[in-house]
């Protein structure tokens, strides 16, 4: 099976490569692609570049040959970020404060990311900032803070999402969790109710330019208490979830093995098993079954993790939700300002069209914020692409880049060393 994965992750990586060295060779008909980028991109992608924002280096290459249609070369991996680990050196006040409740750490952790996502993401697009909504549940019961940035010159729009709720737990909800899992069957019983409490942090992505990847990332913990629990009762189950996956358009190795890298380096400083067993729940998690097809070239995703102390598993999250930042901003760095013409724009369209059906379809979080009382739908829905394209019979043709990108989603590879 090893030797199995081996051969498919050397052939995935070897066809994107060669796909990624040729894909700009030349237009389509042997026209010059037309030109969909502006010098503010460009000039913007530079300074970013000169200054080492977030972690970035010179990605764009100035390689080119004297038209758009010549080839672009293979572009340098994101530089190396050395890995700190999870020890308490440094950490925020929340992470070393083991009497704090963990909801109230979790809050904490998931407010400060929040602010430090903001501002890297704000670093790639200086002249557009993030609307800073702040909203209350009309029933009391929790609050949120939406980070929007919307028609953003690098990011066409993208949410930062901290949500902070409780509420009673519906029957709906409760099914669902008893039918995923034995153990929550055998201690929500269908004779009481319950309540519940979050802290969670989503953040979507979703890049103006095709070449750049949409991203996802989610992290929370879930409390379960029985109702009317008295004030410091403990609940009767608690765990973390969550996780983070990359949706690209066109497939470029050297982003897949760094996004995929970095997360592995995160997971393996806790626990060497997360990382295959969170890779491979994120391929089956994120899946469009009704298309064959995974919604992208994945990451990690977990849910109901609760096989360790609250402690262990609190410091996994805190380290995972941080490599975030450095596995996916110098990927936009490196990408917002490629060229791309006016077919490459249709199939990114095209493959948020894909993203926006799992999210209505499938996801989990989007079907337990649709079915809590007094939800916030705006917030719920953000991770919906601004724009989206549905065309009749849409197929790319053989060896294309967009072939090259639907074969990739419809099979598994490992990224990662």
């Amino acid at each position: 099976m090893f030797a199995r994965a081996q051969r498919t992750r050397t052939t995935a990586v070897r066809v994107a490569r060669q796909a990624t060295r040729r894909c700009y060779a030349s237009a389509p008909d042997g026209k010059a692609p037309r030109r969909l980028f502006s010098l503010w991109e460009c000039a913007a992608a530079a300074a970013l570049c000169a200054v080492g924002g977030a972690g970035t280096s010179t990605y764009l290459s100035s390689k080119r040959g004297p038209s758009l249609g010549s080839e672009v070369a293979r572009l340098k991996a994101p530089p190396a970020i050395p890995y700190t680990g999870s020890s308490d050196t440094a950490k925020p006040e929340y992470c070393t404060d083991h009497a704090r409740p963990m909801h109230d750490r979790m809050e904490a952790y998931v407010l400060d990311l929040q602010d430090r996502l903001v501002t890297a993401l704000e670093s790639l697009d200086p002249t557009q900032k993030f609307v800073r909504d702040r909203w209350e549940r009309a029933d009391g019961h929790g609050y949120g803070i939406s980070c929007v940035l919307q028609d953003g010159a690098a990011l066409e729009k993208a949410g930062v999402n901290v949500s902070v709720i409780s509420g009673t737990l519906t029957p709906g909800q409760l099914k669902s969790m008893r039918d995923r899992r034995a153990q929550t069957a055998r201690i929500l019983s269908d004779s009481e109710q319950f309540d519940f409490r979050v802290a969670g942090i989503s953040v979507v992505v979703h890049p103006r330019n095709p070449h750049a990847p949409t991203a996802h990332m989610n992290y929370r913990r879930f409390e379960v208490f029985r109702q009317n629990a008295p004030e410091g009762e403990p609940p009767v189950m608690a765990w973390f979830g969550g996780g983070a996956d990359l949706t690209p358009s066109y497939l470029f190795a050297e982003d897949a093995e760094h996004f995929h890298q970095t997360l592995k380096d995160a997971c393996d400083a806790h626990d060497a098993s997360y990382y295959p067993r969170f890779k491979a729940w994120c391929d089956e998690y994120f899946t469009n079954a009704h298309r064959g097809e995974t919604r992208g070239i994945g990451g990690i995703f977990f849910d109901d993790l609760d096989d360790k102390e609250p402690e262990q598993l609190f410091r996994f999250a805190y380290d995972a939700g941080n490599a975030f930042i450095r596995a996916y901003v110098p990927l936009v760095a490196r990408r917002m300002a490629m060229p791309y013409t006016q077919r490459e724009r249709d199939w990114q369209l095209i493959r948020r069209g894909h993203y926006a059906e799992f999210n209505l379809v499938y996801d989990r979080g989007t079907k337990f914020g649709l079915m809590t009382p007094g939800a916030r739908i705006e917030s719920i829905l953000m991770s919906l692409p601004l724009t989206a394209r549905w065309e009749y019979m849409n197929s790319p043709d053989p060896d294309s880049p967009e072939d090259l990108l639907l074969r990739a989603v419809r099979t598994t590879a490992s990224w990662a060393k």
